[in-house]
C-alpha cells in the first residue's frame, strides 16, 4: 500500500526542470525539482554526463520527502549551452519522460538485444589479458562491436558486446556460447588467485556500461588495498559523524576531471545510501565534495568498520577510471580482428593500458586507451613514434601531452590488465593457434 501511494505521490508530482542562462556567467543552471525517492540523484547526474555535459558545481537537497538539485553545466569546451534543442530535450527528457528517471532504478538497465551478445569479465589484472581475451574471441569468429576496460587495484573488469562476424547478429547457439565461456574462462584464470575470476554471457544489452563496471569492480571487492602497492595519490575522504543532526558528513578532495561527480554518487547509491544534502566545487586542479548521507534504512554510519569501508570505497570509485597515462586515439575503418591486432602491436612495444574505451560507427572503428610503460612511468616518445610509423599516423594519435607523467599509485608490472610481453603464455595452451613450428 505504502508504494502505491508513493507511485501516486510521484504521478501527481512530476519532475519540474528550470533552464537559466543568465544567472551565472559561465555556466548554465539547471534545477530539477521533484519527488525525491532512492537513486533519482544519480539518475539525474547520469543523464547529464551521457550528454557529455561538464558539472562544475552542484547543490543538492532533499529533506522532507521532496529535493531540490542545482547543477552549473558546461560543454566540453567550457562554454554554456547554447543549443536550444539541447536544453529543451534536458527540460522535455527528465519532466515528461517518466522511463528515463526509472529505467535503471536499483541497476544499470537491461534491455534484450538481438544484435549483440554481452560478456562480462572480473578477474586479477595481469600482462597481456586483453590481448589474449581479443585472440579468443577473434578465433571464435566472434566480432568486438563495444567494449569498455578498467583496471584497478590489481583486478580487472572488461564488459563487451560481440556479435557473430558471418551473421552480424548476436550469438545464441548454446554449445558456441558454452565453448566461450570455457576458453574465457581458462584465460581469466591465474596460479594462486585467491579470488575466483567472474565472467557471464548473456543476450542483454547494459543500458549505462560505466555504472556496470563500478559495479562489477565493487563486487570484485577492488577496494581492498594491497600491501605490495604504493598509493601516492589517494584522494582525501573523511567521514564524521553529525550526531546533532542525525547524519554522517563525508567530504572528499582530489583531483578535478569529467564524471567525478558521478562516480562518487555511484559509489554511495549502490552501497544504498541516501544523499539528503550536498556541496560539489570544482577549481582548475581540485574538486571538493561534501555530502551529509543516511543509509536507506534512515541511520547514519554507526561503526568504524562500516566508516573505513566507505572511505576506502569511496576511494576506489574515484580510481578506477582516473584518466593517468598517455591516451592514444584509435580512428580507422573497422575490420574483423582490429582490436586484436591493435593490442597485440601495443603489447610488443611493452605499453600497458590502464583503461580503454572500443566503439565502433557503422563501418569505422574508434578506440581509446590510456597508456604507461611496464613500471607505470611515462611513454617513452620514440616508442609512440614508432608505433604510429607502423599503424599510421593519422590513425593513431596522441591526445593531451606526451611527456605528462602519470599521477597513479605505481604498481608492480603484474597488476596490469595489459602489458608487453605474454611471458611463457601462449596461445597453444589455449587450443586456439596451432604451432607453425
Amino acid at each position: 500500500m505504502d508504494d502505491e501511494f508513493a507511485k501516486l505521490i510521484r504521478r501527481m508530482n512530476p519532475p519540474r526542470v528550470v533552464i537559466d542562462n543568465d544567472v551565472c556567467e559561465h555556466a548554465t543552471v539547471i534545477q530539477v525539482d521533484s519527488v525525491n525517492r532512492h537513486g533519482i540523484l544519480l539518475e539525474v547526474i547520469q543523464f547529464l554526463v551521457d550528454l557529455n555535459l561538464v558539472i562544475t558545481k552542484a547543490y543538492i537537497s532533499s529533506d522532507g520527502g521532496y529535493l531540490m538539485d542545482v547543477f552549473y553545466v558546461t560543454d566540453i569546451n567550457g562554454q554554456k549551452i547554447g543549443d536550444q534543442a539541447t536544453i529543451s530535450y534536458i527540460k522535455t527528457t527528465v519532466e515528461t519522460n517518466a522511463s528515463f528517471l526509472n529505467s535503471m532504478r536499483s541497476s544499470v538497465g537491461v534491455v534484450p538485444s538481438k544484435e549483440y551478445t554481452s560478456i562480462e569479465l572480473t578477474g586479477t589484472d595481469r600482462p597481456g589479458l586483453l590481448s589474449e581475451v581479443s585472440a579468443v574471441l577473434t578465433d571464435l569468429s566472434c566480432s568486438v562491436v563495444s567494449a569498455e576496460i578498467w583496471t584497478h587495484n590489481a583486478r580487472a573488469a572488461a564488459l563487451l558486446h560481440v556479435k557473430d562476424q558471418s551473421s552480424g547478429c548476436a550469438i545464441e547457439d548454446q554449445k558456441r556460447l558454452l565453448k566461450i565461456k570455457k576458453l574465457l574462462c581458462n584465460v581469466l584464470r591465474t596460479n594462486g588467485d585467491l579470488r575466483t575470476p567472474s565472467m557471464s554471457i548473456s543476450s542483454a544489452r547494459v543500458l549505462h556500461r560505466e555504472r556496470r563496471l563500478h559495479q562489477m569492480l565493487f563486487a570484485d571487492r577492488d577496494f581492498e588495498r594491497l600491501d605490495c602497492v604504493n598509493y601516492n595519490s589517494r584522494p582525501h575522504v573523511t567521514i564524521l559523524d553529525c550526531s546533532d543532526r542525525d547524519y554522517t558528513a563525508v567530504t572528499i578532495r582530489s583531483k578535478d576531471r569529467p564524471k567525478l561527480l558521478f562516480d562518487t554518487v555511484c559509489c554511495l547509491t549502490d552501497m544504498q545510501y541516501v544523499v539528503y544534502h550536498g556541496t560539489v566545487v570544482t577549481g582548475r586542479m581540485e574538486a571538493y565534495q561534501e555530502y551529509y548521507i543516511k543509509h536507506v534504512d534512515g541511520f547514519p554510519i554507526s561503526s568504524e568498520a562500516e566508516r573505513q569501508r566507505v572511505m576506502a570505497c569511496l576511494e576506489a570509485a574515484i580510481e578506477r577510471r582516473a584518466s593517468e597515462g598517455l591516451e592514444l586515439e584509435l580512428y580507422t575503418d573497422d575490420r574483423f580482428g582490429l582490436l586484436s591486432d591493435i593490442t597485440r602491436i601495443l603489447r610488443e612495444y611493452g605499453l600497458c593500458i590502464r583503461r580503454a574505451e572500443i566503439s565502433t560507427m557503422g563501418r569505422k572503428a574508434k578506440d581509446t586507451f590510456f597508456v604507461t610503460d611496464a613500471s607505470g612511468n611515462p611513454v617513452d616518445p620514440k616508442i609512440v613514434d614508432s608505433i604510429q610509423h607502423q599503424i599510421g599516423r593519422t590513425i593513431l594519435q596522441v591526445k593531451g601531452n606526451l611527456n605528462t607523467p602519470p599521477k597513479l599509485p605505481q604498481e608492480p608490472a603484474r597488476s596490469f590488465f595489459f602489458t608487453n610481453f605474454f611471458k611463457g603464455r601462449s596461445f597453444q595452451s589455449f587450443k586456439l593457434i596451432k604451432s607453425c613450428s
